[in-house]
């Protein structure tokens, strides 16, 4: 495996001396009617969701247009197990396991902070492809754009309370209040400990094999900045696909169709076609 310096990394020694302790996985699933030989998505929610923030609309459409689709909970999330203690590297853990479980290799789509975890990720699974939709890649820059924004949602996050998330924040006005209060309503909440390492963690290692990156976001995202945004695309060295007037859960929101059939579009011409 790879490392910066471009040595291959034959023992990772937290995992022998710390090894992640084991969980239950919710993985929720969406086959296609045939068989087409494409690579399965594997889709990473951010903090506070589960796998049913991609089970409302994207499973089934990629399923529909030939994509074996699953997605996971990470732990303490939807319904895998309690990890109150879960590390980002617990996290990316998860992922990595249920993706070398899947029939082949795998395209790994993370969104928001679920974007850095499969980041990491991506440094221990050979993946076909990487999909960033809306990454939050933390860091004090982006703690401080929260802040400024969400001041009531943030401040509890800092001293081991949940971050809390707003309507105006996840979604656009076109979405109808009573359908952003029931997503809303179902969120949970990441471990402290997995928080405070938003803030404070080292930056991913490159992605194992070089697989084609692809970064989605909006403009209008008022979780992550615009500027946030351009940076984490530069550094896969390709540029943002933005859809503006969408908010941060673009899986949810009313025009959640445009981003992943935009996402399908370009894993058919790259991967497929």
């Amino acid at each position: 495996m790879s490392g910066r310096s471009g040595r291959t990394r034959i023992i990772r020694t937290p995992e022998w001396t710390r090894p992640v302790p084991a969980v239950r996985r919710e993985v929720l699933t969406a086959s296609p009617e045939a068989d087409e030989g494409k690579p399965p998505l594997l889709f990473v929610p951010g903090f506070g969701h589960g796998a049913w923030a991609f089970a409302e609309n994207w499973l089934d459409h990629a399923a529909s247009r030939a994509f074996p689709a699953y997605a996971v909970s990470l732990r303490g999330h939807g319904g895998s197990g309690a990890a109150p203690t879960a590390t980002l590297r617990a996290y990316a853990h998860d992922v990595v396991q249920v993706a070398v479980s899947l029939p082949r290799q795998a395209v790994l789509v993370g969104h928001g902070a679920g974007a850095l975890v499969v980041a990491y990720a991506l440094a221990r699974y050979p993946a076909r492809a990487g999909v960033l939709v809306a990454p939050v890649f933390g860091g004090w820059g982006t703690f401080g754009a929260a802040l400024r924004r969400n001041p009531a949602g943030t401040v509890p996050a800092v001293v081991g309370g949940a971050l809390r998330l707003r309507r105006r924040q996840l979604f656009s006005r076109e979405l109808p209040d009573a359908v952003a209060q029931t997503y809303t309503e179902r969120l949970g909440r990441a471990s402290t400990r997995a928080q405070w390492q938003l803030l404070i963690h080292r930056a991913p290692e490159p992605p194992v094999g070089k697989p084609p990156i692809l970064v989605v976001g909006s403009p209008d995202d008022r979780v992550v900045p615009a500027s946030a945004l351009t940076r984490t695309a530069r550094r896969y060295g390709v540029a943002p696909l933005l859809f503006p007037g969408m908010g941060h859960d673009l899986m949810l929101d009313a025009r959640w169709r445009e981003p992943i059939d935009a996402i399908l579009d370009w894993l058919d011409k790259d991967l497929v076609g």
